[in-house]
């Protein structure tokens, strides 16, 4: 098993040549009041914001901004939490990565929750959306444990894409509507549809990963033997 206060953490996403300098220069310039511990609950109401929105949509399509808003602000409490401890050299290992992750949980919770109770995703379809992140969450923690490699993102998707793809979910829906498709002899609107979609996604990262792993392990534990 790998030393947890040791391990290599993965970030390779797509939008990272644009946030990793957006985040150096935040972390940089935030008031010494501001602690990770602040940040990280920043991020919680982040998401507390999103479900208020897509709950509120209830009453009126244009709370889709608020929820919308509240991905931004869980973008900056959850991303900067750990770049301000860095560069601060007030890391606390156990703590920040036990902390973070079990947070992250409570923040889907809330989002995926939010969403299965708005009028545009069916309550089922965003929980199996929860499972799926859940599957690849356990795989992350996992590898972390065996390998020492805390990897969040997979091929170039890592939480800053899957907030953008919520966002831009929510400003088509917005302004061209969320019209009924059938497929497959289901009627499920679009956003269902980008949910499905992210769904698989999810899960198919987690099988793929997963039998990518146990085979490079298997190697591993026969060299060992020998």
């Amino acid at each position: 098993m790998s030393d947890l206060k040791k391990h290599r953490r993965i970030n390779e996403i797509w939008l990272a040549p644009l946030e990793r300098p957006a985040l150096k220069w935040l972390a940089a310039h935030m008031p010494a009041w501001v602690t990770p511990d602040i940040l990280t609950g920043v991020g919680v109401i982040g998401s507390l914001v999103v479900f208020s929105g897509y709950v509120l949509t209830n009453l009126d399509s244009r709370f889709l901004w608020l929820a919308s808003l509240g991905f931004v602000i869980n973008w900056f409490g959850d991303s900067l939490d750990g770049t301000l401890a860095r560069y601060r050299k007030v890391e606390r290992p156990l703590y920040g990565f036990f902390i973070d992750h079990t947070v992250d949980v409570i923040d889907e919770a809330l989002v995926f929750m939010g969403l299965g109770l708005s009028p545009y995703v069916r309550f089922d379809l965003a929980c199996l959306a929860f499972i799926g992140y859940l599957m690849l969450s356990v795989l992350v923690y996992i590898r972390t444990c065996v390998k020492g490699e805390f990897t969040i993102s997979y091929s170039g998707l890592g939480p800053t894409e899957a907030r953008l793809i919520a966002i831009s979910a929510n400003m088509t829906v917005l302004w061209v509507g969320n019209p009924v498709f059938g497929a497959f002899g289901w009627s499920l609107t679009l956003y269902d549809w980008v949910v499905i979609g992210v769904t698989v996604l999810l899960v198919g990262i987690f099988v793929v990963s997963t039998i990518k792993q146990a085979h490079a392990l298997s190697l591993i534990d026969r060299g060992e033997q020998k």
